[in-house]
């Protein structure tokens, strides 16, 4: 076991393996994030029943909660990212921090927008300043502060480094996200899904949701694994396996 989690970390850290391997994921995994976004927005928006207390309104769901979970999950993936470059210095832990970073932030602004007018008609207000929404805000300046970082300096090891240190400390905010209707009183409703309780929406409601989070998580593991080998071609340029792609 401890000699396949080696070879693993050998091959992850190797940009010519990563881009040769991820080459065979691309179509399935925009053929499963497509596929599920459809049959998961048809049977959310068309065939859920409507909520007896919100209506239609309550539809906004499969938007809003696949990207409040995605853009909480990147952020830990991004610092995890973060401590592999701070300890072991592996660059493709740098490059991957790096592009998940404006992807994380995207679905960090989708989901205060979308709970704005989730808000609107539910509470009469499009924003208040509760424990939820306030460290959702408090994420998504983190996920700029890192992206800031990340740019900021001329010594490109310098910048990862402080992105991942930045990234590391503010991993204090996902709890605090995660517990804060509980810790606080706040207009937000409790969390839908529980892994120690039994969800308590209609299965008719419940599918539809499940399967947009999980083409939510494709479509990021999609679009992060397009943007690492971006990132790879750049870096690796003059290397001949990259002279030879870029001129196929």
């Amino acid at each position: 076991m401890w000699q396949w989690l080696v070879r693993l970390y050998h091959r992850l850290g190797s940009p010519k393996w990563f881009y040769e391997m991820t080459g065979r994921w691309i179509f399935w995994l925009a053929l499963a994030a497509g596929g599920t976004a459809i049959v998961g927005l048809v049977l959310g928006l068309l065939y859920a029943p409507a909520d007896y207390q919100q209506g239609n309104s309550f539809r906004i769901i499969y938007i809003h909660v696949p990207a409040a979970l995605l853009a909480q999950s990147a952020y830990m993936m991004m610092a995890v990212a973060g401590a592999v470059y701070l300890i072991w210095r592996m660059k493709m832990a740098a490059w991957v921090a790096k592009v998940i970073a404006p992807v994380g932030a995207a679905f960090c602004l989708i989901a205060l927008l979308t709970g704005a007018i989730w808000g609107k008609p539910t509470w009469g207000t499009w924003w208040v300043w509760d424990a939820r929404l306030t460290s959702m805000l408090m994420l998504l300046f983190l996920y700029f502060g890192v992206m800031a970082l990340q740019q900021a300096m001329e010594s490109e090891e310098a910048s990862y480094k402080a992105g991942a240190i930045l990234a590391l400390v503010g991993l204090v905010n996902i709890p605090i996200i995660k517990y804060s209707v509980e810790w606080w009183n706040t207009l937000h409703q409790p969390a839908t899904l529980k892994l120690t309780e039994k969800p308590s929406m209609h299965p008719d409601m419940l599918w539809p949701l499940l399967i947009m989070i999980v083409s939510t998580y494709l479509f990021f593991a999609l679009v992060v694994i397009l943007r690492t080998r971006n990132e790879i071609l750049w870096h690796e340029r003059k290397r001949q396996w990259v002279r030879k792609i870029l001129e196929s």
